[in-house]
């Protein structure tokens, strides 16, 4: 029966489809090199032959040594005993007891006192695999990673040799001249000295404490870079941000987005969403958004809100911090509000620039300068610098007012308790009927120097000390009653914590 020649070209095409090699390439084979002795028994196994002795062979461009070893040469696979060596280039080297290696797929299995070598990095494992195609190794069943003098454990570590990468997840311990690092997962690469955290992380030295849950850290240049949950703590100090960057060799810090510092010697905590900070010499900037709340020993803090905190340190070794523009001041028993100021902590003194607010209890103070004096975290006084003003309310339409060149203000009980001015003294208060509750009259004062005593915001005594005139008016009858440069700011005032925020 003869074929027509459309079958036969069918049958032919067919055939060639199914021939082996077709759809899948040959495996290369591996190629035994050297042996000092070579043994076949079929009671071994059919196909299978031993090498004794300087075994070398080779197979996808990589060297293989051992001082044993079975070829099943019908499975591409080997089993290699004692001294087992695998040379990959001039610097893959790796080490063990025995190899098993399969030649189709390119993967070898090493056991027990494994060690692999990659130019300046050891590994040290008692399990680990290799994919010879790939260049990839891997332990999981703990292992070690020395780097100059640097040390790293894991219970799982891969490595791929063509980046330089080692990959490091569960119980990852790194151990550095300069710090203890512990985390779950750790990129490293070997060659740039980079390492990557990508889980919880902790690092510690003797002073300091890190945590973030993603960064790296440069080894060489000590360089690190940690985001989310970051938190920096040393015995005095802990820093928080969405964002923390530290050059140690530069003593150069940056934080970004919710930064919080917290002095716990001063009892101060910085906020804002960005800061800088050197080390030497000791100084920090804040900006956006910047909060320093001064903690009391009591239940109320200082709150102070600017566009810009910045602070150093001075000779004698204490802290001054600076504020500049739009600066807002909230406590209980006092709020502050001016373009500039100076706090020192040395002798506890704020000092307010440009258009300067000062309120306590009833009372509002200006000048061309204030000073606060804090003593036991509460005003103690304050200085009026320069046309002095000092105005409280005594009704909807009527303010009491002191004026002078200079005044100094004392505090008793968080309540105005005595004024001393100085320089041009004017004041105009009115007088109150205690029984009837009512304003009787309005009394009009000069002298050079004067010294009022102040009850319950009222004014209680006036003492003039030079060239005293005064006048006490019925209600109504003194025309003008408002003193020269006279401002009533109460809507200028904070009255929470919050509103130092905005400012009008």
């Amino acid at each position: 029966m003869k074929l027509s020649l459309f079958r036969i070209i069918l049958l032919f095409f067919f055939s060639t489809l199914c021939a082996p090699g077709i759809f899948a390439q040959k495996k290369e084979q591996i190629n035994i090199l050297n042996s000092n002795s070579l043994e076949y028994n079929k009671n071994i196994g059919e196909g299978i032959r031993r090498f004794i002795g300087d075994v070398i062979f080779e197979h996808n461009n990589a060297t293989m040594y051992c001082d044993s070893a079975y070829l099943y040469s019908g499975r591409n696979l080997i089993h290699a005993f004692s001294n087992v060596h695998v040379n990959r280039g001039d610097t893959l080297h790796l080490y063990g007891d025995f190899m098993l290696y399969n030649g189709d797929t390119d993967i070898g299995k090493f056991r027990n006192n494994v060690r692999l070598e990659d130019n300046e990095t050891t590994l040290y494992t008692d399990s680990l695999n290799f994919n010879n195609a790939t260049n990839i190794a891997y332990y999981f069943e703990g292992g070690k990673t020395i780097n100059e003098e640097n040390t790293l454990t894991s219970v799982i570590g891969y490595y791929y040799a063509n980046e330089d990468l080692f990959f490091y997840k569960d119980s990852v311990v790194a151990i550095t001249p300069d710090y203890i690092i512990y985390t779950d997962t750790l990129k490293y690469y070997t060659e740039d000295k980079i390492a990557y955290f990508l889980g919880p992380t902790n690092i510690y030295n003797e002073e300091n404490h890190l945590y973030a849950e993603n960064g790296w850290y440069k080894t060489q240049e000590k360089r690190f870079q940690f985001n989310e949950n970051a938190r920096y703590q040393n015995k005095e100090k802990i820093l928080k941000g969405d964002s923390l960057y530290y050059d140690e060799l530069n003593g150069i810090g940056i934080a970004v987005q919710n930064i919080e510092m917290i002095d716990t010697t001063e009892n101060m905590i910085l906020k804002g969403n960005y800061a800088y900070y050197t080390k030497e010499p000791e100084s920090f900037l804040v900006t956006d958004s910047a909060l320093l709340i001064q903690v009391s020993n009591y239940t109320d803090s200082l709150f102070l809100h600017a566009d810009t905190l910045t602070s150093n340190y001075d000779t004698s070794g204490y802290r001054i911090l600076k504020a500049y523009h739009k600066v807002k001041i909230f406590k209980e028993d006092f709020q502050a509000r001016c373009d500039s100021m100076v706090y020192n902590f040395q002798d506890s003194v704020i000092t307010m620039f440009v258009e300067p607010i000062l309120w306590s209890e009833g009372s509002q103070m200006t000048a061309k300068k204030v000073e606060v004096h804090i003593k036991d975290d509460k005003i103690d006084f304050f200085k009026l610098i320069n046309t002095a003003f000092i105005v409280s309310q005594e009704d909807t339409s009527r303010y009491n007012q002191i004026r002078g060149k200079e005044m100094i203000g004392y505090i008793r009980n968080n309540k105005l308790h005595k004024i001393d001015v100085f320089g041009n003294g004017q004041t105009i208060y009115f007088t109150v009927d205690e029984k009837e509750n009512e304003i009787v009259g309005v009394n009009f004062s000069e002298s050079s120097d004067i010294i009022i005593y102040m009850k319950n915001g009222q004014v209680s005594r006036i003492n003039m000390i030079k060239q005293p005139t005064g006048t006490l008016y019925p209600l109504g009858e003194l025309e003008e009653t408002k003193l020269k440069g006279f401002q009533w700011l109460e809507d200028l005032r904070p009255k929470s914590k919050m509103e130092i925020f905005f400012w009008e």
